[in-house]
């Protein structure tokens, strides 16, 4: 049992510094191209690793089973274990002992936690689209409105006097375009809850590009209104609906989710004792064809589960039948590997 903790916790430590680059490097790209605030990318970072847990702990669960009981095979413990009128079968108990809680915390997440994170990245992702283009702006960088007609640009930020300075502001319009630069901004509310950028000691041209005739305005003071941005209210899916809404509106599209959420813990706890059998080793060859091999079955498995859940959101497949059809194969499958594994040792034995 000591065992098993400590290689799952090695374990769990390298998959979730993985999933975790991975993540971070997919939100930093989208931060860097102007499609995320760069102060959303934390948030969205534990939003998506709750999201990704169970899946993780399940590959976490399995993996570190196998890898104990290959190293029992390895260093020829089993061979003792079976000398001293052990089954193979036995392992199941001291298995199930360290996976049933593991289990519990995969639909503990699976069921409530990772719904739960994904409604609160869209919602959160909501609130980031509701900011004006102006909250937007960073120093140094070019923004683009979310209209795509405008793009602005300064160069630093006076945080002592709530100012930017060196402001570029460059817009589309019907005639041809306008470019507006400043050397101090800021942004001002009016009484009736209007707000607006305000332009200090700047110049404004208006023109067509590639034509000569252009109109060069100096301001002291110019003001352009912010308009509020209308962001429609959020949509709850299946991947966000929590699990008794499932229950409580039985549709295919809930039901396929449903499997899911119920599939992964199922799937975690027939998987580690998958891992008993699978674990064979012969001491004097190498493990690496064995360990692909154990990945091969648990990435074939959760696929078969993403495509049991499609098949039940589109009806073509009841969620009885899509449940106990997946797993009660795997369940088939454990068996015989089981008994193949115990004949093959009788047999050995025998000889």
């Amino acid at each position: 049992m000591r065992e098993f903790a400590t290689t799952a916790g090695a374990i769990f430590v390298a998959l979730f510094f993985i999933l975790l680059t991975n993540i971070l490097i997919r939100l930093l790209s989208q931060a860097a191209g102007g499609r995320l605030p760069a102060d959303a990318v934390l948030s969205l970072i534990g939003f998506t690793i709750i999201n990704y847990s169970p899946t993780l702990l399940a590959l976490t669960l399995f993996v570190s089973v196998l890898i104990v009981m290959t190293r029992v095979y390895r260093d020829s413990e089993m061979v003792v274990w079976f000398a001293s009128g052990l089954p193979l079968s036995a392992w199941i108990g001291p298995v199930l002992r360290f996976s049933i809680p593991v289990v519990a915390v995969v639909a503990a997440l699976s069921c409530y936690l990772s719904p739960w994170a994904q409604g609160k990245a869209a919602e959160y992702r909501k609130s980031l689209e509701a900011r004006d283009d102006v909250s937007k702006v960073a120093p140094g960088t070019f923004r683009e409105a979310s209209s795509g007609r405008r793009v602005f640009f300064v160069e630093s930020i006076a945080e002592d006097e709530g100012q930017v300075r060196n402001v570029f502001v460059a817009s589309r319009q019907e005639g041809g375009q306008s470019v507006i630069v400043a050397s101090r901004g800021t942004v001002e509310r009016m009484p009736n809850g209007d707000r607006f950028v305000v332009l200090s000691s700047g110049r404004r041209y208006d023109g067509q590009p590639g034509s000569a005739k252009f109109r060069v305005t100096q301001f002291d003071r110019y003001a352009i209104r912010i308009e509020a941005k209308e962001v429609g209210a959020i949509e709850e899916t299946p991947k966000t609906t929590p699990f008794l809404g499932l229950l409580a509106t039985p549709t295919p599209v809930h039901m396929g989710e449903l499997a899911w959420r119920v599939g992964l813990p199922l799937a975690s706890l027939l998987l580690s004792l998958c891992a008993i059998p699978l674990s064979f080793v012969n001491p004097r060859a190498g493990r690496a064809g064995n360990l692909i091999f154990a990945i091969f079955i648990f990435a074939a498995y959760v696929n078969l589960l993403g495509v049991s859940q499609a098949w039940i959101a589109q009806g073509k497949l009841g969620f009885s039948a899509g449940v106990l059809g997946l797993h009660g194969a795997m369940a088939v499958l454990v068996f015989v590997l089981f008994a193949r594994r115990m004949a093959l040792f009788s047999w050995s034995r025998g000889r």
